[in-house]
């Protein structure tokens, strides 16, 4: 189906005119997910390899996710003064070139660098999809463009832990590392096809950063980015550190089957992004992202105590309930929320903490795997899952229950 391309006020669209092919910013998102769910059915064959214990889990997932807290903010800001072309394609290049060499490092210390390199690369690719897709829609047809990315994401969630798992069993986990030279193609694809879009005027820097400063300070806009950091602290903490260790330990299960169990949740994930716009349409995205901190307690509480896999893939269906109504809802705040000339910063911003999230998460899930089993590091989280629930009542308004009414 074609879609209606409603252009955002404050962008002027240039000689490459138009909106750009949705495929496109797709390829984008798919490319920036890529950094972990490759690798994650692969974690405990890497840590074997080289002699790494458990512990060490979390830093290697950390490792892709630490640039973005610092780098992901600084590539808004340049998106803005510079255009998204011209700050996306280097990206592509960077992350394609770190991950590919990754495949080739000879010492944990030094997967560990070409993992950073990789995460310098990752750490503007899925926000600056998001931005694409607030420079040329709007309104409704933003929402649900926004939902159907992140649908793409969750169906990469799928598919790429299996492929992950599949490649280490035929070649080992380097072979888990050989897709990732593909986004040197996508770049290739963003640089000819992605249109020029200028952002007029053009403010001193000074000014653009005091300007995304004032729209960060929105209450509704606060409360996104800390939840940007607690939901990624916890699908990357819990999700894709702890789950492939307490499935080996537990379970037994080959990297194969590690695979094909962490791409299981995508199916609901993809179902509940996809119908995120008419949710939010109708229950509002106050109760979405709610909802979707109920999924998360339940999800991680049951994964912990599972007795059996069928439990835990059940644990695992309710996890992708929640990313799949949460993470688009709150990025459809943010990219809506920022006038055109500091959107870049804004939603870079809400990526940073989102980066933050992810390195935190698997550092502290691997000092915890130092002192508790896998299963009590998920009961864990399943408890900070409600305590994220009872904030958000307390911090607010608009989701507490109404008072009674006055029989009076």
């Amino acid at each position: 189906m074609r879609v209606t391309n409603l252009r955002a006020p404050g962008v002027r669209h240039t000689a490459r005119s138009g909106p750009p092919p949705l495929l496109l910013v797709y390829a984008v998102t798919v490319t920036g997910i890529l950094n972990n769910t490759l690798i994650g059915p692969a974690i405990p064959d890497i840590l074997s390899s080289f002699g790494q214990p458990d512990s060490r889990a979390g830093l290697l997932v950390a490792s892709g996710a630490l640039p973005g807290i610092v780098v992901a903010p600084l590539i808004g800001v340049l998106a803005d003064r510079f255009g998204r072309r011209r700050v996306l394609t280097p990206c592509l290049v960077i992350f394609g070139i770190g991950g590919g060499l990754a495949a080739l490092a000879p010492s944990f210390a030094l997967l560990l660098a070409l993992r950073l390199v990789q995460g310098v690369g990752g750490a503007g690719l899925i926000n600056l999809a998001v931005v694409i897709i607030g420079d040329h829609w709007t309104g409704g047809e933003r929402a649900r463009l926004v939902g159907r990315n992140a649908a793409t994401l969750t169906i990469s969630l799928a598919v790429f832990p299996a492929l992950g798992g599949l490649l280490t069993e035929l070649g080992g986990w380097r072979l888990a590392f050989a897709p990732y030279p593909l986004a040197l193609v996508t770049a290739l694809l963003v640089w000819r096809l992605l249109p020029d879009v200028e952002l007029h005027p053009q403010p001193e820097l000074s000014r653009q950063l005091r300007d995304a400063a004032g729209v960060l300070r929105q209450p509704l806009l606060t409360r996104a980015t800390l939840a940007a950091f607690g939901v990624f602290f916890l699908i990357f903490g819990l999700y894709l550190t702890v789950l492939p260790v307490l499935l080996e330990d537990r379970f037994g299960l080959s990297a194969g089957a590690r695979g094909l169990v962490l791409a299981a949740p995508a199916l609901s994930s993809t179902a509940a992004a996809l119908l995120v716009g008419r949710l939010r349409a109708r229950f509002g995205g106050r109760v979405l992202v709610l909802a979707g901190s109920v999924c998360f307690a339940v999800a991680f509480t049951t994964i912990g105590l599972a007795p059996a896999l069928g439990v835990l893939l059940l644990g695992g269906l309710f996890y992708g309930l929640g990313e799949g109504v949460s993470i688009p809802t709150y990025q459809d705040f943010v990219a809506g929320s920022a006038p055109a000339a500091s959107r870049g910063a804004v939603v870079a911003v809400w990526v940073g903490a989102a980066r933050a999230g992810q390195v935190a998460g698997p550092l502290a899930a691997g000092a915890a795997l130092a002192a508790l089993a896998p299963g009590g590091v998920f009961v864990v989280g399943g408890g900070l899952a409600v305590a994220t629930l009872v904030a958000q009542l307390r911090t607010d308004p608009s989701l507490r229950p109404a008072p009674p009414a006055d029989p009076s």
